[in-house]
């Protein structure tokens, strides 16, 4: 399915939920209010024209420091029509949370732990939010930008990277 049947397909069956789209060297990337990914995602996967039934990545974007806000950007694949989509949520950075699609695509859990983990990102409705690569007793959120660069890391980072150093 060409670009342009994709756009014309979102923009007659999802209006109120697309804030804009963009294309950039044929790739379509459309921006989702956040109010509405679940709906938008479960139209992606479940509508024949567009059978996205793979999200192969899922992850955060801050932009806090020039737009004030946060992203989290779906990778969709359809696997039969052989076409990728890019959908854009804006998150406010006061309160950085959106909806799971855990339901839609099992394979967003893993990815939107990571995306919690790594930036802070809460997905409400998620089956088991809790970090996934950092331990429990780090503080903050490593990909974030405003997370110091120089520090000290918790005591139990510090004790694996001695354990391996030995």
């Amino acid at each position: 399915m060409n670009n342009d049947l994709i756009i014309t397909l979102i923009k007659s069956s999802l209006p109120e939920a697309i804030i804009g789209y963009h294309e950039f060297r044929g790739e379509l990337t459309f921006v989702v209010k956040k109010e509405q990914i679940t709906q938008v995602a479960e139209f992606f996967k479940k509508n024949t024209e567009l059978d996205c039934s793979y999200l192969s990545d899922l992850c955060g974007v801050d932009k806090v420091e020039t737009e004030g806000i946060f992203e989290v950007v779906y990778h969709l694949y359809s696997i039969r029509k052989k076409h990728r989509v890019r959908l854009k949520v804006p998150i406010p950075a006061g309160n950085p949370t959106v909806s799971t699609v855990t339901d839609i695509w099992r394979t967003a859990n893993w990815h939107e732990r990571e995306t919690y983990d790594m930036f802070g990102i809460r997905f409400q409705g998620h089956p088991d939010l809790r970090k996934i690569l950092m331990p429990e007793d780090f503080e903050g959120h490593p990909l974030r930008k405003d997370y110091p660069i120089h520090g000290r890391q918790p005591a139990t980072l510090r004790n694996v990277y001695r354990k391996d150093e030995a």
